[in-house]
């Protein structure tokens, strides 16, 4: 029976930061002869999917299951550019923004690496950059672009919905202040495909929760009806009974309401079991109209932005013609709420 391949301490939380990925010269450092891997490989208990670089999860990328896949994807499409290009290459554009934590990017999106020393070797994974000189820091034991200047290497090549979802990503957990995204903006002045991001700038919102409410919200807006609100809270008889990703005030009182389902705080079972119930409140006010969608409906032609368009139009919605309210949208009956007025009144000494 082959006998498992074991690590010290140090080197499992190197392997557990490159997820699962190593390269010859570490292999080296930590004990793992060239006649080892070789036989590992030869078993099929490692693999190695570019030149230099050993994979010691046996199952392809695309096969493994696990909750945290995207994540995990990500990280070692970024890792293995690193490995393949040297201890010295340095994480910029999209890799930068994936060792920085940032969400949003697109599952294919291209690795880029950049070598100090301007050379331009053969690239073995992911691409191979030079762009003018920008401040780094250190991630792990590697280089890594600047947050705001890896937004001004990756926004570019970027497409929109992946910009504005990364954009949001950065206002919403990584303190990305409006000073701060001024400053991005500034540099990415004069950058080769810069000028389709400059109109993401003032769509930018923290309160956006996931990279697919970021898609359909600028959906919404190429169909031009931009949410009259994001993350509205809904109360009854002075309960919160509900807060939903985006509502449209109709000219008729009542409201829409739009759900993007199968992501953030909609992904689990247990929630779409809680958000029943809650649906069903908002509905039986009869004040409340609901679409619910999934990330994939925003790939049809015309995205989440032309359903929800449709629906607008027939209920002759205009933009900022009915603008939501900044506190929570009460749903009590108006007999409900003259009954609790006359009862604060009684108790008024």
């Amino acid at each position: 029976m082959p006998q498992p391949v074991t690590f010290l301490p140090d080197a499992e939380r190197i392997l557990s930061r490159q997820q699962g990925l190593l390269s010859t010269r570490q292999c080296e450092e930590f004990g793992v002869t060239r006649q080892t891997r070789c036989r590992l490989v030869q078993q099929g208990r490692w693999r190695r999917p570019v030149r230099g670089v050993y994979d010691t999860d046996p199952v392809p990328l695309g096969s493994r299951v696990r909750d945290d896949w995207f994540t995990h994807a990500a990280r070692w499409r970024t890792w293995l550019a690193l490995l393949s290009h040297g201890p010295d290459a340095v994480a910029v554009g999209a890799a930068a923004l994936v060792l920085h934590d940032v969400q949003g990017l697109p599952a294919d999106f291209e690795p880029e690496v950049a070598m100090p020393d301007g050379s331009r070797r053969v690239s073995r994974f992911g691409t191979l950059r030079q762009y003018r000189p920008f401040p780094t820091l250190r991630v792990g034991d590697r280089e890594v672009a600047r947050l705001d200047h890896a937004l001004a290497q990756a926004l570019p090549v970027l497409p929109r919905e992946s910009a504005l979802a990364v954009l949001d990503d950065v206002a919403r957990r990584l303190g990305m202040t409006p000073d701060r995204l001024a400053t991005v903006h500034d540099l990415l002045r004069g950058r080769p495909g810069a000028k389709r991001v400059h109109a993401l700038f003032p769509l930018v919102d923290a309160r956006s929760e996931s990279p697919a409410e970021s898609a359909a919200r600028l959906s919404c807006h190429d169909n031009g009806v931009p949410p009259d609100d994001l993350q509205a809270r809904f109360v009854i008889d002075g309960t919160v009974v509900a807060r939903v990703d985006f509502v449209w005030r109709l000219p008729d009182g009542r409201w829409l309401v739009v759900e993007v389902d199968g992501v953030g705080p909609h992904s689990t079972a247990r929630a779409l079991v809680r958000d029943a119930p809650r649906q069903n409140r908002l509905l039986a006010s009869g004040r409340v109209i609901v679409l619910r969608f999934k990330p994939a409906d925003n790939a049809r032609p015309g995205g989440i932005g032309r359903q929800v368009a449709a629906v607008l139009r027939r209920h002759d919605w205009h933009p900022a013609a009915y603008p939501a309210p900044t506190t929570p949208i009460d749903l009590t009956p108006p007999a409900a709420q003259r009954s609790a007025s006359r009862r604060s009144g009684m108790d008024s000494p």
